[in-house]
């Protein structure tokens, strides 16, 4: 079964890491990735660029409507996703834990509608 992990971070968490920091964190994201593309379980996984770079669309009466930025202000920002193929969400969550950000974010763990 298909599996999302949406990743939600403060992007401000980022901008307070020095260079050593990030590097450290970068490193254990590319860890993880490389344990669950090891696994079998990686089917895609995409790092969005700041909130700030971001366009909400809204129609409404026939109407578009376009915004810079997210639909909503949060304190936490999407900020990348794992596409992951496990048995079932206890899999799914086990990996979720395993997510670097999932010590200073949260991970919404989203089945995928399959035909």
């Amino acid at each position: 079964m298909k599996y999302l992990l949406l990743i939600y971070t403060d992007e401000s968490h980022y901008g307070k890491l020095d260079e050593a920091q990030m590097g450290e964190l970068m490193s254990a994201y590319g860890t993880f990735t490389e344990d669950l593309a090891q696994s079998g379980a990686m089917v895609g996984a995409e790092r969005l660029r700041p909130t700030a770079t971001a366009t909400t669309v809204r129609v409404r009466d026939g109407q578009a409507a376009m915004t810079d930025g997210p639909f909503a202000e949060t304190k936490e920002q999407f900020g990348g996703y794992y596409l992951i193929d496990v048995d079932n969400l206890d899999a799914a969550i086990e990996w979720a834990k395993k997510l670097p950000s999932s010590t200073y974010g949260s991970i919404e763990v989203r089945p995928i509608w399959e035909e």
